[in-house]
């Protein structure tokens, strides 16, 4: 069966799953500029490090290829820079964004200093460029998928039957498809070496029990739930062999910036002797960041504790603390980081940059 397609693009038509409305229905809303894509974003309507910067990207290729060639170069530099640097704004703590955001400047930019290149020529270059993320996108989650899968099973020593916990949501819906953590995962699955996956339910928001329970169920991967606060009795009582979660930072010693709840799920891996990796793209990687405590961390509404849907579930009035995101320090990733150039130690990064 073939997986989900979060993002949906052909000859300048964008579409997105609406994963606000996971899984009760699956329905793709159109995505025509750059303040659409904005607002699905910042909405988690799309969500996942990689898949967000897949999106503001095409977003950004829509519109250019609606839009009359500017009349010179130097307007269509400022006209990408001005929309990208608005982009980069939609979520503070994913880095993916803001790097495709740099790479695209850069490149229009160049291409004001070269006389040969004219402005449609450079408009179609940028768009060219844009358009590609999602091809990129897919063949480095398929590498990952394969380093991953190959170095959890060589460290745990060739098992033929792997028990795998993860959290939140690492897969399509996080992707432009197959996945990162859950890439791994698939792989695995693939290779008939998994056993079981434990997937968190990933409180406030619930993207493990909405989206990868969701994933895991429509590709008929063998899957368990787990509520959150019992991923330590669940390490022990099912003997977990590796801890698999996705990144949507890392800073430069390896230090990892994850959906809230991964820091927790580090330690408790840690206690038990679990392997513990992290799956993400190079584009993850901040090297402009030394450590974790430079990462930002994205404070999201409260209403997302106190509220199911509609229907209050905290008492009115309490004070809520809601970080999107938190912080692994690099030694507790004992597995090691995977990226579509292989498995890497924390320390390791920089020699691959």
């Amino acid at each position: 069966m073939a997986t989900l397609q979060a993002i949906k693009y052909n000859d300048g038509h964008l579409e997105i799953l609406d994963q606000l409305l996971l899984p009760e229905s699956c329905v793709y809303i159109p995505i025509n500029n750059v303040q659409d894509a904005w607002g699905a974003i910042r909405e988690m309507k799309v969500r996942g490090a990689p898949a967000i910067a897949i999106v503001g990207s095409l977003s950004l290729a829509v519109e250019l290829r609606k839009l009359a060639t500017p009349e010179t170069k130097k307007d269509l530099h400022s006209l990408v820079k001005e929309k990208l640097d608005y982009l980069v704004t939609s979520r503070p703590t994913a880095v993916n964004m803001q790097l495709a955001a740099e790479a695209c400047i850069k490149l229009s930019n160049n291409l004001v200093d070269k006389d040969s290149v004219h402005a449609a020529e450079a408009k179609d270059v940028v768009v060219k460029h844009l358009e590609a993320t999602l091809a990129n996108d897919i063949a480095d989650n398929l590498a990952i998928g394969e380093h991953g899968a190959t170095d959890i099973t060589k460290k745990c020593g060739n098992k033929d039957q792997l028990r795998i916990m993860t959290h939140c949501n690492t897969g399509s819906l996080a992707t432009a498809g197959y996945g990162t953590a859950l890439g791994v995962i698939r792989s695995l699955h693939k290779a008939n070496l998994l056993d079981q996956v434990y997937c968190t339910e990933t409180r406030p928001y619930n993207q493990g029990s909405r989206l990868t329970a969701f994933e895991l169920v429509y590709e008929k991967i063998p899957a368990t739930l787990i509520c959150d606060n019992m991923a330590a009795a669940a390490m022990k009582q099912f003997k977990i062999d590796a801890v698999i979660v996705g990144a949507d930072r890392v800073a430069a010693n390896g230090d990892t910036a994850n959906k809230i709840g991964t820091y927790q799920l580090a330690v408790l891996a840690k206690s038990h002797n679990i392997l513990f990796y992290v799956a993400a793209p190079f584009s993850s990687i901040d090297f402009q960041i030394p450590t974790g405590q430079s990462i930002p961390i994205e404070e999201r509404p409260h209403s997302e504790m106190t509220h199911t849907g509609n229907i209050r579930t905290a008492a009115a009035g309490i004070h809520c603390w809601n970080p999107g995101f938190d912080v692994t320090p690099a030694e507790l990733i004992t597995g090691g980081i995977v990226t579509e150039k292989g498995v890497f130690k924390p320390d390791q990064l920089e020699q691959h940059d």
